[in-house]
């Protein structure tokens, strides 16, 4: 069975990981939609469905027997790449779907109304689903009672994430951080894919706090995220660990790769005017410690290595970027 293709893959992906939400536990407010769609349109399956880079995964459902399927057998995967409610009366008929194996195995998927969630800033990151295994047509109502629900899973969704937000930078929040570090540790593990972690420190950052006042501070934070974002690409995640102190994650990123991105976000920032107030400018740098993932490393042992990078980044005059390899892991801890 074909997919078909979506526009920008790498935007959409990249507003799904910034809602922080695969591979996430539970969560009783998605799990109620779920049943009320089950009840009003009157279907033994329902699900809230996130379309990953391989992978539909179902943050809540009933009726599906596993958690996640292959992106390529998916009925989502085109509701999504369409951007608009897709119905299908009968999955037997239908030659986009009719050899998946949640067709012809369990649960025997034959009819499906699925409506998109369109995420604030216009991806589409996955499907409210309504299911059947009977052939059914559903009606022009229904499908606009799914798209209310599927409005209200956005806005759980997108509640959920100012949780994991830095308020002030617009960065993901130290927690969570942690949790996508977490998740996108597994999925390296999973697929054998590299994954690369960077934390950085801006340079005597008191000295712009004692110098300027700390609105003065808060703005250069501000504007520093900002650079890197510009910087990076569209998958990267930056972070807010505390303080001046940040961290870049470069999935899909080896060793060398990673020097390269990073070197050159460290340029970005030391070119860049930072806007304090009243038309005053300041110059910033920043220091950076680079570090790939270990055999063995959990969230926060890859944080120690990459920190470790960072101090020798500072030992070094600062302004510079320094890696600690998997190779040396063990000498450097």
């Amino acid at each position: 069975m074909m997919s078909e293709p979506f526009t920008d893959e790498p935007a959409r992906l990249a507003a799904l990981r910034r809602l922080d939400v695969l591979d996430t536990a539970p969560e009783e407010q998605f799990d109620k939609i779920v049943a009320l769609v089950r009840t009003v349109l009157g279907v033994p399956i329902a699900t809230v469905t996130l379309v990953d880079a391989h992978r539909q995964w179902f943050k809540a459902h009933h009726g599906m027997p596993v958690t996640e399927t292959p992106r390529s057998t998916s009925f989502c995967t085109h509701t999504v790449a369409a951007r608009a409610p897709l119905a299908i009366a009968d999955a037997l008929l239908d030659p986009r779907v009719a050899d998946s194996p949640l067709v012809t195995g369990d649960p025997f998927i034959r009819a499906y109304l699925g409506v998109p969630l369109i995420t604030a800033d216009g991806h589409a990151v996955g499907a409210l689903c309504a299911i059947d295994t009977m052939p059914r047509a559903f009606t022009p109502a229904q499908v606009e009672v799914l798209a209310g629900f599927a409005r209200l899973v956005v806005d759980e969704l997108e509640l959920r994430q100012i949780a994991t937000t830095d308020q002030l930078t617009g960065s993901l929040s130290r927690r969570g951080f942690l949790a996508t570090l977490d998740r996108e540790i597994a999925r390296s593990r999973r697929y054998n894919r590299p994954i690369t972690l960077a934390v950085l420190d801006v340079d005597h950052f008191k000295r712009i706090n004692d110098a300027h006042g700390h609105p003065a501070g808060d703005a250069v934070l501000r504007q520093l995220v900002a650079c890197c974002v510009r910087t990076l690409r569209p998958a990267d995640l930056v972070g807010r660990l505390g303080g001046e102190e940040f961290a870049i994650l470069l999935p899909e990123t080896d060793e060398r790769a990673a020097l390269l991105t990073i070197e050159r976000v460290r340029c970005s920032v030391a070119a860049a005017d930072f806007e304090i107030g009243a038309g005053a400018r300041l110059r910033v740098t920043a220091s950076f410690g680079v570090a790939t993932l270990g055999h063995d490393d959990d969230a926060n042992t890859w944080l120690k290595h990459a920190d470790l990078g960072l101090y020798a980044a500072k030992k070094a005059g600062r302004n510079c970027v320094e890696i600690i390899s998997s190779r040396c892991d063990d000498q450097a801890a």
